[in-house]
């Protein structure tokens, strides 16, 4: 079994990211919390790749299209869309649209508990009702209600990984094994060695 310290996460800074100039603000909260990046690229996925990233996982359209409905009825508001696949399609018809405007920056992030950790340092996918502190409850002004009234995707400046296992899957789809680097960063002893040896001199 794998160390935690070798659980490693995707995420990708989409084009309002990128637009915004905030690359390097995003990059320096997951380093921040002792995060490691091993793979790094910037590209502009075409609206295939997109599709691919969100079907990966065969239960994504039901799942989500779910939730989207039941966070609408939640607030009292009426769900524009009351099938969950339909809803879903419309939500992936947007995301090809919002991610292939322009260029992204794709990173692999390696630590204990990355996926789980990342994921509270973005918050939560509607920037309006994510906490303050976290990328998207400080940066972004956007709600669910603004892009559907708009008909698109809701700009929210990142996606992180929701599992270990989707981490796993979606890293395979980004990058190959070969632009990932493994390496030993000096700050790894302080999070990981049992007993700190080596640090008196």
């Amino acid at each position: 079994m794998k160390h935690f310290k070798e659980e490693r996460t995707l995420v990708v800074i989409k084009p309002d990211g990128v637009q915004r100039t905030l690359i390097g603000e995003i990059i320096k909260r997951y380093e921040r919390a002792g995060f490691k990046m091993v793979g790094i690229k910037m590209l502009v996925p075409t609206e295939d790749f997109i599709e691919q990233h969100y079907t990966l996982d065969p239960n994504w359209k039901k799942t989500t299209g779910e939730k989207t409905i039941a966070s609408y009825i939640k607030k009292g508001m009426e769900p524009p869309i009351k099938d969950p696949i339909e809803q879903a399609n419309f939500i992936v018809n947007g995301l090809k649209k919002y991610l292939s405007s322009g260029p992204v920056i794709a990173m692999v992030w390696q630590g204990s508990h990355v996926v789980q950790i990342a994921r509270k340092i973005t918050g939560g996918t509607e920037p309006l009702t994510s906490d303050v502190g976290s990328i998207r409850g400080d940066f972004v002004v956007d709600s669910y209600q603004m892009s559907d009234k708009d008909g698109r995707a809701v700009r929210n400046l990142i996606h992180a990984s929701g599992s270990p296992e989707e981490a796993e899957n979606e890293i395979k789809h980004w990058f190959k094994e070969s632009e990932l680097t493994k390496y030993r960063l000096v700050q790894d002893e302080i999070l990981y060695d049992v007993n700190l040896d080596g640090i008196l001199e």
